[in-house]
């Protein structure tokens, strides 16, 4: 009896001191965070109070868990980082972070990680900050619901909202940018998702990213940013459920593709854009179920891509389909709804019996002398579609559907 009476002390007493172990530090407005986080041990939280902090360069070099109540300010003063975390299993929830200094050569952020692993930073409003969220070599990383905007004019002057430089096995979900250089910026990230993010009104790109393979996107929205959205030099990769909207420039796409490799690009509206899709030397893309609607031109495929298809597509409301820059053309276009069809389906089984060419004569014509498109739905670019009709020698032999549906299909 005294031995399991021994036992049960000592357990109590164990669990009693784990639990010393972690305590809650609370600081007020006039006290100092950093010395705050300084005399914390690992694992502790420390609660901040409603109010303004103006400090910058607070450095967290331990397992922590810092919580705003009710958005206290943390006022950088622009001068440099606002917060560095160097450490894992650091959470940061609930701050107000504004005026972080201004520097391309230091990337000042408002957040800056270095060397973190299992992080959560969620439901911050992060404002006129350089970069608002910069990670560097973490993972395993959680980045919900903050709002980042800023107000500059000119792109020099602000970076990216969300960067990201050789992470993994990360999410992104929830956020809201605007007003920076790339809404979210991914260089070298693996096996991460981005997930329901509004991302708008930046000034370069609302999406970007270089050497990032094994990534989904799905229901984003990259609405009216400077450039649309630009993905390069990366394999496996799935879009989904995303909306592409009023990305509009000379320059604007709904989404750039540049050596993109056996990826899937699946359900998504691309609506209002300069250029829906614009492929440059990608292959192996499987495109399904995607609605194009009233953009310029749907879909920009050039010659050096292969092996993509292009299957049970709406083409709606589009100036052009599709136009491309070679006449052979390795692709496999099939069994997509086009509103500019004008064949006939005589056994009713809601395919056309003649095949469709999404190419004609004027789209040719503007690609090559772009001032042109001046004379679009005059009475000559109509002749000329009637004589394409008659004559289809413009068309590349491979850039024909010859199952166009005759009916749009049910998916937005």
């Amino acid at each position: 009896m005294k031995r399991y009476l021994t036992v049960f002390l000592l357990l109590l007493f164990l669990v009693s001191t784990a639990e010393g172990f972690s305590t809650v530090i609370r600081i007020s407005p006039g006290q100092s965070i950093q010395e705050a986080v300084d005399r914390a041990m690992p694992g502790d939280t420390l609660r901040v109070a409603p109010g303004t902090y103006p400090q910058s360069g607070i450095v967290i070099r331990k397992s922590l868990v810092l919580i705003g109540e009710d958005y206290p300010v943390l006022d950088g003063e622009m001068k440099g980082n606002v917060l560095v975390i160097a450490a894992d299993n650091v959470t940061i929830q609930g701050f107000k972070i504004i005026n972080t200094g201004k520097s391309n050569m230091d990337d000042s952020a408002g957040i800056k990680f270095f060397d973190s692993k299992n992080c959560v930073i969620r439901d911050n409003i992060l404002e006129n900050a350089f970069f608002g969220l910069h990670f560097s070599n973490s993972s395993g990383l959680t980045i919900i619901g903050n709002q980042i905007h800023s107000g500059a004019v000119r792109e020099f002057e602000v970076g990216n909202g969300i960067h990201l430089w050789k992470c993994k096995n990360s999410f992104i979900g929830n956020n809201e940018v605007s007003g920076h250089r790339d809404g979210i910026y991914l260089e070298f990230v693996t096996n991460t998702q981005a997930k329901e993010n509004l991302i708008q009104k930046n000034m370069r790109y609302g999406l970007h990213f270089m050497f990032s393979h094994d990534n989904s996107y799905i229901r984003n929205t990259f609405k009216n940013n400077g450039a649309g959205v630009a993905v390069m030099y990366t394999k496996n990769v799935l879009m989904k459920e995303n909306r592409f909207e009023e990305n509009w420039g000379s320059s604007a796409y709904g989404i750039l593709l540049k050596d993109i490799s056996d990826s899937e690009v699946i359900g998504n509206i691309f609506l209002k854009n300069t250029v829906g899709i614009y492929m440059e030397g990608s292959s192996r893309i499987e495109f399904t179920g995607n609605t194009f609607r009233e953009n310029g031109w749907a879909l920009k495929l050039m010659a050096s891509c292969d092996q993509n298809t292009f299957k049970a597509n709406n083409f709606t409301q589009n100036t052009f389909d599709m136009s491309s820059n070679g006449s052979v053309v390795l692709n496999t276009i099939t069994e997509n709804y086009w509103d500019k069809y004008e064949g006939y389906d005589l056994d009713k089984d809601y395919v056309g019996d003649v095949p469709y060419r999404p190419i004609n004569l004027y789209s040719v014509i503007v690609e090559k002398i772009p001032a042109a498109v001046m004379l679009w739905r005059s009475f000559l670019v109509t002749l000329l579609d009637r004589m394409e009709k008659i004559l289809p020698t413009m068309t590349p032999d491979q850039m024909i559907d010859q199952s166009p549906k005759m009916r749009p299909y049910d998916i937005g």
